[in-house]
């Protein structure tokens, strides 16, 4: 009944945070107010179900855009790398969160970018909204494994984040979230309160790679640089 409760609480909050959300869109065309709104929102969400995360490699962070790719565990890295990454940025979504009443409005109207897993040609469009996004200034997120993890194991990778980072030629920020898979992995309505930690590691230039095979050896990079970092839950059960 407690989580029941804390989760009716996170929903009306989410309530005018998207309100403002939306609202700030036309007035603010470079994201930063409805990034910020997201921010309050996510910190809320990890407050109220007593999530704390602390952040590693700060010093990483610089003025520039990047891509950070991440791991992928839980519902919890969503507002866990929103609240813990100090930088302005477009998260990279799945398209069925914007079907969600008023919440959905704001993430399917604002600069985050929702993409339909189904649709390659859907995904390159998101890819061409995203290059958009850094050219303007702004940082995205993109979890690189294109779904939630069943077990902790870090799964195949997507291409995505790999053509995005050749595309637009910033350099690419390996994200390790470590712990969230405890809190509510996927498939488990139990909420677990974890700490979470967030690695950030030296970003990765891509002035050095090309083609289809420079995709597979920056893909490669970065895997080793996750995997490096990686905490597995081990033997949870769900």
């Amino acid at each position: 009944m407690i989580t029941l409760f804390k989760g009716f609480l996170v929903l009306l909050v989410a309530i005018p945070y998207s309100i403002l959300a939306l609202v700030s869109i036309p007035l603010d065309r470079s994201g930063k107010t409805y990034h910020m709104c997201a921010r309050q929102w996510s910190k809320f969400i990890l407050w109220i179900f007593g999530v704390r995360v602390s952040v590693k490699g700060l010093e990483h962070i610089g003025k520039g855009s990047v891509i950070y790719a991440s791991n992928h565990a839980s519902w919890f890295d969503i507002p866990a790398a929103v609240a813990g990454i100090p930088d302005d940025i477009r998260i990279m979504l799945k398209r069925e969160l914007t079907y969600v009443p008023i919440w959905g409005w704001a993430l399917r109207y604002g600069p985050y970018i929702a993409v339909d897993r189904t649709s390659p040609k859907d995904a390159l469009r998101s890819l061409d909204k995203a290059a958009e996004q850094i050219r303007s200034g702004a940082s995205v997120l993109l979890f690189v494994e294109g779904t939630r993890t069943r077990d902790g194991k870090l799964q195949a990778f997507k291409r995505g984040a790999f053509v995005l980072a050749l595309k637009s030629g910033v350099p690419v920020v390996p994200v390790t979230i470590n712990h969230s898979f405890r809190i509510l992995p996927k498939g488990s309505l139990k909420i677990r309160p974890t700490d979470i930690e967030i690695i950030i590691d030296r970003p990765i230039e891509t002035s050095a790679f090309a083609g289809r095979d420079g995709e597979a050896a920056l893909m490669k990079e970065v895997r080793s640089t996750i995997e490096r970092n990686l905490v597995e839950p081990g033997g949870l059960e769900v």
